[in-house]
């Protein structure tokens, strides 16, 4: 599903009071009243980038009840024959190659790109302008930060971080945060 298919008719924060208005929409309550809003949406999605606590409060929502949105901006580039799944969020400005997949959870942000055949498995993570090169993989919920490179065919195991600017060109060259 595309973003075009939602309104936002709600926040939950817990740093924020029950009333107040980002954006032009109101807080709901705290995130712990998440099942208590059920009737007021069918699909709700997490705009967190901590890929842990977002896998949390996602595997959350679904036990209240919710099905996960995908959104995608209308200033992203998605090829058709890309796979987004549920609860992934493609920002402005990025680009998802042909049959690449992003996985339950993922973050494609503003300026990065996943080109063809490129897999980010769930709750992964590319920071703006990051960029896979055809091919590479992105493990479960690890993170390309801002500028990070893959390099054609490289693989990124699970729950890594690469930092700002790094590139990975074929040897494995990774911070582990």
């Amino acid at each position: 599903m595309l973003s075009a298919q939602f309104q936002v008719v709600g926040f939950l924060d817990d740093s924020l009071s029950n009333g107040e208005i980002v954006l032009g929409v109101p807080v709901l309550g705290a995130v712990a009243s998440m099942a208590n809003h059920r009737g007021a949406a069918a699909h709700a999605i997490v705009a967190i980038g901590n890929n842990v606590v977002r896998e949390r409060l996602m595997q959350q929502l679904i036990a209240s009840g919710f099905e996960l949105a995908t959104v995608v901006h209308p200033q992203a580039m998605v090829s058709p024959s890309a796979v987004l799944d549920a609860g992934s969020a493609v920002m402005a400005g990025a680009v998802v190659g042909t049959e690449a997949r992003i996985g339950m959870g993922s973050i494609v942000n503003c300026g990065a790109v996943v080109d063809h055949h490129a897999i980010v498995e769930d709750f992964g993570h590319l920071g703006v302008n990051a960029s896979m090169a055809g091919g590479t993989f992105l493990g479960r919920g690890a993170w390309m930060q801002a500028g990070a490179t893959l390099g054609y065919g490289v693989k990124i195991p699970s729950g890594h971080t690469l930092s700002p600017g790094e590139a990975i060109d074929g040897k494995v060259r990774y911070k582990n945060d």
